[in-house]
């Protein structure tokens, strides 16, 4: 049985109104967008959903209590909570940079946790 589903297309400043029409997980359609991106990100949002995920990791020893960071690209939604176990058991012990890794790879995604403040 099919369903639709409205989305607001992210991609760019017009956040068009999407309209996707879902069945056992799958976009079957896609209206109401205004360019090539928003039809993909309907169909990357309904299929395969992925975010940034941005946090902060506990400092221990540095100028500050907590170091901000995010992950180097997207990782799948469902992994979010099982990224930020691990996240949480993490410590900076280190000066770090904009940009330096913080964490590799982890759950083996492909995709590193990295600093987004410099902690001296």
């Amino acid at each position: 049985m099919s369903r639709t589903v409205g989305l607001t297309c992210i991609e760019c400043p017009t956040g068009c109104a999407l309209t996707v029409v879902v069945e056992e997980g799958k976009a079957l359609s896609v209206g109401g967008f205004g360019c090539r991106r928003g039809r993909d990100y309907a169909i990357a949002e309904i299929e395969c959903p992925v975010r940034i995920l941005t946090t902060t990791v506990v400092a221990e020893g540095l100028s500050v209590r907590m170091v901000p960071v995010r992950t180097s690209g997207p990782i799948p939604r469902e992994r979010l909570m099982d990224a930020m176990a691990e996240i949480r058991q993490a410590r900076a012990q280190k000066q770090v940079r904009v940009g330096d890794v913080v964490i590799a790879d982890i759950l083996g995604l492909g995709v590193d946790i990295i600093a987004t403040r410099e902690v001296l």
